[in-house]
This record gives structure tokens, C-alpha cells and sequence, in this order.
């Protein structure tokens, strides 16, 4: 008999083949939703709504440092990003180079979230641009936010203002009320309220004039391509069943697999059209995404070194008090 679990994630390549039931998870009864990526991360730091579920590193750490053992991680990754190549910044606001967010008036959607602790890490490693240089501004509410959840409290020495529920991050950029913003990725939800397209104004640019080539130097120098999000299953579940954490390890290996695989399809395709040269066959044949804690362990280390640096935790949180037991080694 499978043991039925209920399991929530966003929908992207990588997850599709779970979704759809084209991989099955042994002697499991997965019971999948679709959530947007930030109600869902809320819902389960506040609700513990799902037995598995997608979960921003950060706030899981940050929860982890506080005590709270709902939750085992499991080393399922299924977003990367440069984060900081994506810094968008208004025209008027005379920014042309990092160094230049100094003084700054900065938007955020939440403060703790993954994609904005890179960007505040590679500022200050790369550019040093500390998060006390910025003055923020945080657009989800105290009661819709993951820092809601776990007790957020702005570090010291950083000034971390609320946007009025009346505003959001997209009007104070186009007002001119803030000078840039980090993460945005302008998708409302049900706890984001910013839902325009800003590349789309012209008063808006990227601070970075080519962000793919700046993620290219960032990767050629430190070897990390940032992890944005991971999988978290319940505590209970875990030491009561420890085959579980492998087997859905094992499942989600395979999906990506079959996500690898329909890649290099599509890749195929054009390239035998000549829509695509012959020689991008040997790059787009590579892994990008690898999931387990061998794999990525430099970058969770930097991630949760970052997460110390920037004062969310109170000490450098060690990887075998994530994961379970059974996915060191995976």
C-alpha cells in the first residue's frame, strides 16, 4: 500500500514530469498542487499546509536558527538564478555602476527572501555595497509575508521601511519614489502586489547593461550559480518513514532527467533546421541543474554564509541541520 502525501510546487520543466504522473515516486500516493512560488513558501511557514513542499533556502534557514524543527530538507533544487545581474534601476536616478546604490533608496519584495540575499552577497563581495549602504523598502505586509512567519526583524544597522499597503514596489520605481529594486519579478499573488512588466517602461533599465554577461563573470570567478528554492517534507513523516526522503529524491532525479532530455530534443530540432549552429550542441548537452547536497554544497555554504553575514541568522547554519540524514551523501 503507497503512503499517500500531499506535495505542492511551482510548475516548471523540472516538475512537470511529477505533475503530469509520468514519474512516480516509489510507494508513494503524491497528491500534487500548483502554487505560486511566494504564497506557497507563506502558506507552508505558517500553516505547515503540505506534507512536501518547494521552499526558499533562506527562510528555511532562518526558521532552522529559530528553533523550528517542522520541517527536513530535502536537496530538490528547482530554480537558479544570477540575481544580482537582474538589479532593475530608474533612469533618473543617475545609477550607473554598483557601487553606486550607496545612499540609495532600494525595493524589495521581502527582505529574507533567496533571490534578495544573493543579490545583497554579491554587492558586498563583489562590489562592496553593504545591505547597511541601502535604505529598503519591503513590499509584503507583517501577516502576508515569510518574515511574518518567522519572526523577521530587520538586523542591526539596517534601515528596512514598510511600503504602504496603498503602494507598491512597480509605482514608487515609475514615481521615482525608489532608485532601484532587487528580485522583482512583477507577478502579483496573493502576498505581492507589483504586477507590471517594469523592463517594459522606458524610464526603467537593468543596472547591469548585459545581465547574462555579468552572471558569466560572476560564475567564471566564484563557480556558483546561485540556488533559489529547495523541498522541504515534515519532520513527523521523515523519521517515522526515512525510505521517503530517497525515494522522492530518486523520483525528482528522474523528472529532471526527462526535462534534460526534452531540452536537447527542442536543441536538436533547431539545430538540424539551422536555426541554431552545430557547435551549440556540445553546450546545450550539459547538465545545468543537479540536485543533491554533494552537487551544490559550495553554493548552500555561501548561501547560509550569507545569510549569517547579513544578520537573518545568528550564527552560520551547518548543512546536516537542513537535510535529512539519508541526503548527505546523495
Amino acid at each position: 500500500m503507497s503512503l499517500p502525501l500531499s506535495v505542492a510546487f511551482a510548475s516548471n520543466p523540472r516538475t512537470w514530469p511529477v505533475l503530469d504522473g509520468r514519474v512516480k515516486a516509489e510507494g508513494l500516493e503524491l497528491t500534487p498542487s500548483v502554487v505560486h512560488p511566494s504564497e506557497l513558501f507563506w502558506r507552508q511557514l505558517k500553516y505547515a499546509d503540505f506534507d512536501v513542499a518547494e521552499m526558499s533556502f533562506s527562510s528555511l534557514i532562518i526558521a532552522i536558527s529559530k528553533g523550528d524543527r517542522r520541517f527536513v530538507g530535502l536537496p530538490i533544487f528547482t530554480t537558479r538564478r544570477f540575481f544580482h545581474s537582474h538589479i532593475l534601476v530608474t533612469r533618473a536616478s543617475g545609477i550607473t555602476r554598483p557601487e553606486d546604490l550607496k545612499g540609495k533608496r532600494v525595493g524589495v519584495t521581502e527582505y529574507q527572501q533567496t533571490g534578495a540575499l544573493w543579490t545583497r552577497g554579491a554587492l558586498q563581495h563583489e562590489f562592496g555595497v553593504t545591505s547597511a549602504d541601502c535604505e529598503w523598502f519591503m513590499e509584503r505586509t507583517p501577516d502576508l509575508s515569510h518574515g511574518g512567519a518567522t519572526g523577521f526583524q530587520p538586523p542591526e544597522g539596517v534601515v528596512i521601511r514598510r511600503i504602504p499597503v496603498e503602494k507598491n514596489i512597480a509605482g514608487m520605481m515609475l514615481a521615482g519614489e525608489l532608485d532601484a529594486c532587487v528580485h522583482y519579478r512583477g507577478h502579483a499573488s496573493l502576498v505581492n502586489r507589483s504586477g507590471v512588466n517594469l523592463l517594459a517602461e522606458p524610464a526603467i533599465r537593468t543596472l547591469f547593461p548585459d545581465p547574462r554577461a555579468e552572471g558569466v563573470r560572476y560564475f567564471e570567478k566564484t563557480g556558483v550559480f546561485p540556488i533559489n528554492h529547495g523541498m522541504v517534507i515534515r519532520r513527523e513523516i521523515a523519521e517515522r518513514n526515512p525510505w521517503v526522503v530517497i525515494n522522492l529524491i530518486k523520483a525528482f532525479n528522474d523528472a529532471n532527467k526527462i526535462a534534460d532530455r526534452e531540452r536537447m530534443e527542442h536543441a536538436e530540432y533547431h539545430i538540424d533546421t539551422g536555426l541554431l549552429p552545430a557547435n551549440a550542441k556540445a553546450a546545450l548537452t550539459k547538465t545545468i541543474v543537479k540536485h543533491g547536497v554533494v552537487a551544490n554544497k559550495k553554493t548552500l555554504e555561501l548561501a547560509a554564509l550569507h545569510s549569517f553575514e547579513q544578520g537573518l541568522t545568528p550564527r552560520v547554519i551547518a548543512l546536516d541541520e537542513v537535510f535529512a540524514p539519508s541526503a548527505m551523501e546523495m
